[in-house]
């Protein structure tokens, strides 16, 4: 008898057969859908350079991943904190110019699982980072919302983003995609079920092993 596996059953299928669990996803952008995070710590460390700061790739990753730039800009104290965002943030738009931040794997399963669902893309990031990319790389025709830090007073890991974008889009029963202990946070205050990547190159294999084992699960019904 032959198994069943995410990688043997295509995304447009995994979608099918748990429409009725989900009624909408919900895709954190940095570090899911966009292979930025790398960028990010990039740019800071170029904007932090003529203060004498260094930072490092370890702490940046434990200290600094899903927090918006004007939150995080006070905290390293040095210089005007609007300055460095938004010398930071033109850092960061430009080098998204030169090099597209979707894998090709990704943008296919966002074209096959739009056919299914309603979608939204929910970042702390500010839009000026966000929909150029998307809309550079014929993305963002595929999401009915995309929230930005920009459109909530309260980020991640408050509610409110995802409660917002759920609202948008009419969903009862999203699903949330994240990657940071902020946006994880954010979707669990909210009520919904969350499933974390570990990032944008295994996004898509283990967004499909969480909806095949949903499907199961409900096939199976209680134990």
């Amino acid at each position: 008898m032959r198994k069943l596996s995410h990688a043997v059953i295509p995304a447009c299928g995994l979608a099918r057969v748990t429409a009725s669990v989900y009624d909408a996803l919900l895709f954190d952008f940095d570090g899911v859908l966009a292979d930025t995070e790398l960028v990010h710590y990039t740019c800071w460390r170029a904007a932090l350079a003529p203060f004498g700061m260094e930072i490092e790739w370890p702490w940046y990753q434990a200290n600094c991943v899903g927090i918006a730039d004007h939150v995080l800009a006070p905290c390293f104290g040095v210089g005007d904190a609007q300055a460095l965002v938004a010398d930071k943030q033109q850092r960061f738009r430009d080098a998204l110019a030169l090099a597209p931040p979707f894998l090709p794997e990704t943008a296919a399963l966002i074209r096959e699982l739009s056919a299914l669902y309603r979608m939204a893309v929910v970042s702390s990031s500010f839009r000026t980072e966000v929909t150029p990319p998307l809309q550079r790389a014929e993305l963002d025709r595929y999401f009915a919302a995309i929230l930005c830090g920009d459109d909530v007073t309260r980020l991640k890991p408050a509610p409110d983003p995802y409660l917002k974008a759920a609202e948008m889009l009419g969903a009862k029963r999203p699903l949330v995609i994240e990657d940071s202990d902020a946006g994880v946070a954010s979707g669990q205050a909210a009520g919904f079920e969350v499933v974390r990547v570990s990032g944008p190159a295994r996004m898509v294999e283990e967004l499909r092993r969480h909806l095949l084992r949903r499907h199961l699960a409900r096939v199976r019904g209680p134990e």
